[in-house]
């Protein structure tokens, strides 16, 4: 009796082995599966989002196409296009200020990225070896650059005592740096393999062929995030160009649509088309904010792959 009792199992013990019989417990709300309901709050919220974002665009690039005609028939800015000419880009972009104004900002763009990618690379790639020398001062100067800076008018005394204004530096130098830049290139810079490079340094490999040959491979991500950065800002920079030119032919594409959007006066070349009735105002101005944003438009999707490695990488480590 004792043996057969002793071979059966407990109930509770059955119960509790089985799995399936008990629920689960409760997850957080943030784990929980989602209603459908929800779900299709959630794809309405994004489609209104996008919509938000593209409907602007939109309007932007169809009045930029239409004609002086149905643009007076619909009051201003056209929602719905009737047939598509390009007379508007035509005319920019066949000679005068316009034309010249995205030269310059292309210009300045790429030998500004170019540039600033430079000194940001070498900055934190000596900030991100330990036995670097001073590189611990260094570093907390960079840092105080963030929370204290001299303001607009001694910056001004200082471009001017350099001689940098009316000239095309003036509208590199002043904002060359990002330390923001710098400290994500330092970052991502640290994790890479200290074995890696004690092992070409044994090899008989230097710095730089430590740098270009190991450290600027590894780290294309964050390159190309923190270059679309600077590009960006210099394609888009309309402040310094404001304030340190005063040649209207030195003036970049931002500063132009700037003066086209308020109305100040318009671009030489297109007075003539414009008193005469062959062109709108309205549709060169969109033309030019068209102009102005296409490339970001392009090269965004470009390296829209490298953005959550090239950042977190370097942004949540270190």
């Amino acid at each position: 009796m004792t043996a057969v009792l002793g071979t059966r199992p407990d109930r509770e013990e059955t119960r509790v082995k089985k799995p399936g019989r008990w629920p689960a417990p409760p997850r957080p709300v943030w784990e929980e599966e989602p209603s459908r309901a929800g779900r299709a709050g959630k794809g309405i919220a994004l489609g209104l989002a996008c919509l938000a974002i593209l409907f602007p665009l939109w309007i932007v690039i169809v009045t930029s196409l239409q004609t002086k005609k149905t643009i007076d028939e619909a009051g201003g800015l056209v929602v719905i296009p009737k047939g598509i000419t390009f007379v508007a880009y035509q005319e920019l972009l066949g000679g005068g200020q316009v034309q010249r104004a995205a030269l310059v900002s292309v210009g300045v763009t790429v030998a500004g990225t170019l540039f600033s990618m430079a000194v940001s690379v070498l900055c934190a790639y000596g900030l991100s070896r330990s036995g670097s020398l001073g590189h611990r001062w260094i570093l907390m100067t960079l840092l105080a650059t963030m929370f204290f800076g001299a303001g607009l008018i001694p910056t001004y005394l200082l471009v001017q005592a350099l001689g940098l204004t009316d000239t095309y530096l003036a509208l590199i130098l002043p904002s060359a740096v990002s330390v923001f830049n710098i400290l994500v290139l330092r970052a991502f810079f640290m994790n890479i393999s200290q074995e890696l490079v004690d092992s070409a340094r044994i090899d008989g490999a230097g710095e730089w062929r430590i740098l270009f040959r190991i450290v600027m491979p590894l780290s294309r991500a964050v390159v190309a995030v923190i270059s679309l950065f600077y590009a960006v800002g210099y394609w888009s920079a309309w402040f310094n160009a404001s304030i340190y030119l005063t040649d209207q032919d030195m003036m970049p594409l931002q500063n132009v649509m700037i003066q086209l959007v308020q109305k100040q006066e318009r671009p030489v070349g297109l007075s003539a088309q414009i008193n005469t009735g062959q062109l709108s105002p309205l549709a060169i101005q969109m033309a030019v904010m068209v102009l102005a944003l296409l490339p970001v438009a392009v090269l965004s999707p470009l390296v829209q792959k490298h953005f959550k490695k090239g950042m977190l990488t370097g942004a949540v480590k270190g």
